[in-house]
Parts: structure tokens; C-alpha cells; sequence
């Protein structure tokens, strides 16, 4: 598969990621009534589905990332090489913009506005390390042992972490980035979105270390 292929797979992939984000938040607001629990279960649900059905459509074409942390541990376990990595997060971080401008523009919104939502402290911080750290321990285990079940582990991992991390679990700069375009229920204020792509990281870096340990092959059985 060309690289060509590949980008335009995870800008596709990753555009339609932030349109169920934004989009699923928007429609939970106005149909709600108030109730906040209620848009998070909507807003919960429409990003797991929507990310199991996208993994399904375009893991065969690009791996299906749409998240430069993954891009980052890929890269890491060099299984893609650093060119394509730093093309890969680039294209995630443009179509995430995308996403967000078809998401407001189906809802007669502007195309992007400031986020006045506030995540911040070292609670969101925290958060933002864990839902990370899971994310990709899911996709690093399932790759090594059940593979065919990436999708719908990663769509029900996230569908959940929205519910138990303080943040709402983004655990993805790219995602993290553009919701900062979107003053919505999913946004958050420009200002807080450096600590939490930070947290991301180190939560992802966390994951290769102890999945590299997990995994290896020991001398010495049972150590």
C-alpha cells in the first residue's frame, strides 16, 4: 500500500473520528434537556461505535491510528518507520480540524470556536495518563494476542473510559487539539490542552515500557 493510501485512510478515519465526537456532543445538548449524564452516555456511545466501525474500514489500508500516540508506539516498535510517522501525525492533526469543521457545520454552528471548557489539574491530568496508558496496553496486547478483536476492544475501552477518568478520557493530541476548536459539550479551553497531550504521552510511553517487559522473551523462565 502506497503511503498516499495510507494518509488519506487515517485522514478519512480520523476526520470521521471527530465528527462522531463533536457531532454525538452537539446533538446530546440540544436533545437532553439539561440532563448532562445523559449527553455523555449519547456522546459515549456514538465514539465507540463510530471507532469500532472506522478501525474495521481502514486498519487494512493504514493500521488505522487516527491518534498520534499509537503513531508514536508504532514507530517505537518499529513497525512503521519515523517519515511515515511524522507524515501519519500530521494528517491526523489536519483531518481532526476537518472533522470538527463537518461536525459544526452539520449542526449550523461556525466552523471552529474557541473552547471556554475547562479541564484542568491534576486530577484531568491523571486522567489523561490512565485512559492513555489503557488505551494502549489494549492495542498492544490484542496485537500480540488477538488481533481480529482490536476494533471492538478499542471502541469499548473508550466507550468506558469515558465514564471512569475525570477527563472523558481523549488520549489522543490530535483529538485533544481540535476540540480545543470546539466550543461544545466535548471541548476544551486552548490553554489546558498542552498538559493534557503531555499526560498523553507519558501515559503511552508508560505502556511501551511495561508491555516490552510483559512481553519479553526471558533466559530465565518465570523472571
Amino acid at each position: 500500500m502506497t503511503l498516499s493510501r495510507k494518509l488519506a485512510a487515517e485522514a478519512l478515519g480520523t476526520a470521521f473520528l471527530l465528527a462522531a465526537v463533536i457531532g454525538s456532543g452537539i446533538m446530546g445538548e440540544r436533545l437532553a434537556g439539561g440532563d448532562v449524564a445523559l449527553v455523555l452516555l449519547v456522546n459515549s456511545f456514538a465514539t465507540g461505535c463510530a471507532l469500532v466501525a472506522l478501525i474495521l474500514a481502514f486498519a487494512p489500508i493504514s493500521g488505522a491510528h487516527f491518534n498520534p500516540v499509537v503513531t508514536l508506539v508504532v514507530a517505537l516498535e518499529h513497525a512503521l518507520s519515523w517519515r511515515e510517522a511524522i507524515a501519519y501525525a500530521a494528517v491526523q492533526i489536519l483531518a481532526a480540524f476537518a472533522g470538527v469543521a463537518a461536525a459544526h457545520l452539520m449542526f449550523g454552528e461556525p466552523a471552529f470556536s474557541a473552547s471556554q471548557r475547562e479541564r484542568a489539574g491534576p486530577a484531568q491530568w491523571w486522567s489523561e495518563f490512565v485512559a492513555t496508558f489503557g488505551l494502549v496496553s489494549i492495542i498492544t496486547g490484542c496485537t500480540r494476542f488477538r488481533p481480529h478483536a482490536i476494533p471492538y476492544a478499542v471502541g469499548a475501552y473508550i466507550a468506558a473510559a469515558y465514564w471512569f477518568t475525570a477527563s472523558t478520557s481523549f488520549a489522543n493530541p490530535a483529538v485533544t487539539l481540535a476540540r480545543a476548536a470546539s466550543d461544545t459539550f466535548a471541548g476544551i479551553r486552548p490553554q489546558d490542552a498542552p498538559a493534557f497531550i503531555l499526560a498523553q504521552l507519558a501515559g503511552a510511553l508508560a505502556a511501551v515500557w511495561l508491555f516490552r517487559w510483559l512481553l519479553a522473551r526471558s533466559a530465565h523462565p518465570g523472571k
